[in-house]
């Protein structure tokens, strides 16, 4: 059954607030946009903070050891937001070998991982065979691996690519969603989701699937018993009700998979991740910032807040300058947005913590702001790395990050199911006695061989999806 709303509740009352963090009251769309506005981030927090203690109690905060596996960047999609992706013509255009990918599983194996995090550019190079072998290798190779991949415009690129039968594009995604499970995928990442409202993602994600078609690639994974995580990237064109939107679509198509395969072993959105638009290095980032470009007027709202609708239904011709003005996000809006994320996503299960792209200190102060999980340690980064940004954060630092801010560190899995408690003197964090050696460990992309790289100790994280 749905929690129940109240839309004529005063969203800014303490009583009504303490029925959200308590579960049992749903803030509407407008209760958000409210929220979002009107009450103070320090507030905010302490309500998210008191949702997320109701759900996941006041002592352990979890990571997880898995592996982002980028294994190619060639994509025909021309999302404006990407330095990731090639054409396939450049001199460091790739796809990586079976050997090279099984190699990166041995290394996150090597040092205690669970799973591999697997995703790439649509390459239309690639058959369903190919992807069908590698789960099949993967699954005799590694079995105690968890294969997370294959975000949903991939799986989308695979019907196009490869003929794939069906009447429907329901029956097309279910027909290779079959073959990949059947394979060896376990769960699904929630890459591309970027903003679901259609000005917005026209104008971002060119080549990439609507947000109808993304969240049916969800559904039918969810029909067919697969877990999957949520995502969003703010801060370049989309307003804040583009924000709020989006949440409540994943809300929305959550409550559908609930209610529609709960009680049939379905799967749903484990997890919600949102990090700000890193704009270094790519097409978008080459757009104003507004306030900085001739008549740019900030008593005027920005550009995307006028085209933004809580039921996305604006449209681009609402204002001559949308698409072609950036509001970057800076910490109070990447801690807002969460924190109103772990307030209005009350169906989902964890909120996770985007310190790849934040850094450790506000990464850390999220633990603060609704968000339960810290994500990955990270080996290797490809993607976010391209556009500028490089924190890495191995196992140990992870967990006094978790400790310093008052928790227990405790390792998950994909269910978010607890396997190892850090509450003694074996802990990672508590046998390090020289942090500086840890210091000056370094991110590696997949083209760099550790054999000829000086320390090349690093432990990868990712921001898991």
């Amino acid at each position: 059954m749905a929690i129940q709303t109240s839309p004529n509740a005063n969203i800014l009352d303490p009583e009504v607030m303490q029925d959200v963090a308590q579960g049992n009251l749903r803030i509407t769309p407008e209760q958000a946009a409210q929220l979002y506005h009107e009450m103070p981030l320090p507030e905010l927090g302490r309500w998210a903070d008191a949702r997320c203690r109701a759900l996941h109690g006041n002592h352990l905060r979890t990571y997880i050891i898995d592996r982002n596996i980028d294994y190619t960047n060639i994509c025909t999609a021309r999302c404006t937001f990407c330095a990731f992706r090639r054409d396939g013509h450049e001199e460091d255009a790739y796809t990586l070998s079976y050997d090279e990918l099984l190699q990166k599983v041995q290394e996150i194996v090597d040092i205690g991982g669970t799973q591999i995090l697997m995703q790439g550019g649509m390459n239309p190079e690639l058959p369903l065979e190919w992807y069908t072998d590698l789960l099949l290798l993967l699954r005799e190779k590694y079995p105690q691996v968890h294969v997370h991949a294959f975000s949903p415009p991939e799986v989308i690129e695979f019907i196009h690519f490869f003929d794939t039968p069906g009447n429907t594009v329901e029956d097309k995604i279910r027909f290779v969603l079959q073959q990949l499970k059947e394979a060896g995928l376990q769960s699904i990442p929630g890459g591309g989701g970027e903003i679901f409202a259609p000005a917005v993602r026209e104008k971002i994600g060119l080549g990439k699937c609507n947000a109808e078609v993304w969240l049916t690639v969800m559904r039918v994974a969810h029909e067919l018993g697969m877990n999957t995580s949520a995502t969003m990237m703010f801060g370049h064109i989309e307003g804040i009700n583009d924000r709020i939107h989006h949440m409540d679509l994943v809300r929305t198509w959550q409550e559908r998979s609930i209610n529609d395969f709960g009680l049939q072993d379905g799967g749903r959105y484990n997890a919600f991740i949102s990090w700000p638009f890193q704009p270094d290095n790519t097409a978008l980032g080459r757009v104003k910032e507004w306030g900085t470009a001739k008549g740019d007027d900030l008593e005027n709202p920005f550009p995307g807040d006028t085209v933004a609708k809580l039921d996305g239904c604006g449209t681009k011709s609402e204002h001559p300058e949308f698409g072609r003005r950036l509001r970057l996000a800076g910490s109070s809006s990447y801690l807002r947005t969460q924190a109103l994320s772990r307030l209005f996503l009350d169906n989902v299960y964890s909120i996770g913590s985007s310190w790849v792209t934040m850094g450790p200190a506000i990464g850390q102060t999220a633990l603060f702001y609704g968000a339960n999980d810290m994500g990955s340690v990270m080996l290797e980064e490809n993607v976010v790395s391209a556009a500028g940004t490089t924190w890495c954060l191995d196992e140990a630092k992870l967990c006094k990050m978790i400790r310093e801010a008052g928790f227990t560190p405790a390792v998950r899995d994909n269910r978010y199911d607890i396997l190892r408690i850090h509450d003694g003197d074996e802990s990672p964090d508590k046998k390090i006695t020289d942090w500086s050696v840890l210091s000056k460990q370094r991110l590696y992309s997949h083209t760099e061989d550790c054999n000829t790289t000086e320390d090349c100790n690093t432990v990868e994280l990712t921001i898991d999806q």
